[in-house]
């Protein structure tokens, strides 16, 4: 079978991994992959937001089945335009991707369906929010409504923070249109838990949970990244947790989406709150999330091309979804300066003993030679049969690659063997 995947990170690059364990793939083209990801697939110069473009090649190269990762592709219909000419897909339909496209209907979902989250207000006007937010408690969240790169959530710890925020969006529209319209919610407080999950649109299940680590230095410290590391599983999703979130949280957002005539078929991503009163969403994404699918496939022990027809299918009740009873670490190697400006095109050294357990995000191929192209550069992941282990075999694994201006945090998974004290 010809299989595509669409999107050109590190998260796309542990798809495509997973992918070659099924022998019935025969080819696998990344659209557009990078060059780290050109050693486990056919690259195509083809972005990931140029559907028809997708869909010609699709078309023109006798596709067998297509995985659509990123958040714009899906918002924008990638997968409605694929299926339009016959070509089955892992990844929800547009009106299913609107639950990470609008924040402000993810917010309005779980209000009208009792699914737990933080109480919020919808603004459109500058005026308004500026008011709200100069009368509002501190902390507070501001979120641009729409698709951000991640980087559209402000947690304002005081009001000049929170005005600044306001601003930047609705004023110096920095996010464009995603910050026309603004959710401001409250601030809530406990650990966070990212938890992936296979929906079919009707059957719902969850992947091993891991635990982000968004801040660009030591210590929670610095601005907000795409995430600079991740461990799973997270000690704070206990069992008792994660009852209470199939119960409270993920049964009744799938059934949601099918009330509304949305039917979610792919990854649904939960971004989780475990407060004092319980789990509640932060957010929804619509796919695998990054650098967590880096930390959660490597510990997937079923085969992920049998999952995802499945889910295409509407049959994931029927297959089994099984991981192993091991921990994960993945260290983020990033080009100094990110995620602000920062310079590309030095050399990347990956010795190939270790490039099994590399994930590439950032790097081209000039004349034949791999050169930094981004700014999160590769994720480094380990697998053991500890937390401890997995930790510090991924930082053996990291301090081994080179390239000039390199630099991440040394604290991944710190958090996570505190909390493994606490629980």
């Amino acid at each position: 079978m010809k299989v595509m995947v669409i999107g050109g990170g590190g998260r796309e690059h542990a798809v495509i991994r997973k992918l070659k364990e099924n022998p019935a793939i025969t080819e696998i083209f990344a659209l557009p992959g990078n060059g780290g990801i050109a050693a486990d697939a056919a690259c195509v110069p083809i972005g990931a937001k140029d559907i028809p473009s997708i869909v010609s090649f699709a078309e023109a190269n006798a596709i067998d089945y297509a995985v659509v990762t990123p958040d714009d592709p899906l918002v924008l219909g990638c997968v409605n335009a694929l299926e339009e000419i016959g070509v089955p897909c892992f990844g929800p339909r547009a009106e299913a991707a609107i639950i990470e496209g609008s924040k402000v209907f993810a917010k309005d979902l779980m209000k009208k369906y009792n699914i737990p989250t933080a109480r919020y207000e919808v603004f459109t006007e500058l005026d308004a929010a500026l008011d709200y937010v100069r009368s509002c408690p501190i902390p507070v969240v501001v979120k641009a409504d729409g698709l951000a790169l991640g980087k559209g959530v402000v947690v304002a710890r005081s009001r000049e923070e929170a005005e600044q925020a306001v601003r930047e969006s609705m004023e110096n529209h920095k996010f464009g249109k995603s910050g026309e319209k603004l959710v401001i919610e409250e601030f809530l407080e406990g650990p966070e838990v990212s938890v992936l999950s296979f929906t079919d649109g009707k059957t719902i299940v969850p992947m091993v949970s891991s635990m982000d680590h968004k801040c660009a230095f030591d210590g929670d410290t610095g601005p907000n990244t795409g995430g600079m590391g991740t461990v799973a599983p997270n000690p704070y999703y206990t069992e008792a947790v994660a009852r209470r979130c199939m119960e409270e949280i993920f049964l009744p957002t799938v059934r949601a989406m099918q009330a509304e005539g949305r039917p979610f078929k792919g990854c649904l991503y939960f971004g989780l709150m475990i407060t004092k009163d319980g789990p509640k969403v932060i957010e929804y994404n619509c796919r695998f999330g990054d650098p967590e699918t880096q930390v959660v496939l490597p510990l997937l022990e079923s085969d992920l091309f049998t999952i995802m027809r499945a889910v295409t299918e509407e049959r994931l009740s029927d297959v089994e979804v099984k991981f192993r009873p091991e921990s994960a670490c993945c260290v983020i190697l990033a080009s100094r300066g990110y995620p602000g400006s920062y310079e590309k095109g030095f050399p990347l050294e990956i010795p190939e003993a270790i490039r099994d357990q590399v994930y590439v995000a950032g790097a081209a191929l000039k004349d034949g030679r791999l050169v930094t192209n981004g700014g999160r550069v590769l994720g480094c992941t380990a697998v053991a049969e500890s937390l401890p282990r997995a930790i510090e075999a991924a930082y053996a694994l990291a301090d081994q690659v080179k390239f000039e201006n390199a630099f991440c945090r040394r604290d991944i998974g710190q958090r996570a063997l505190r909390a493994k004290e606490e629980v």
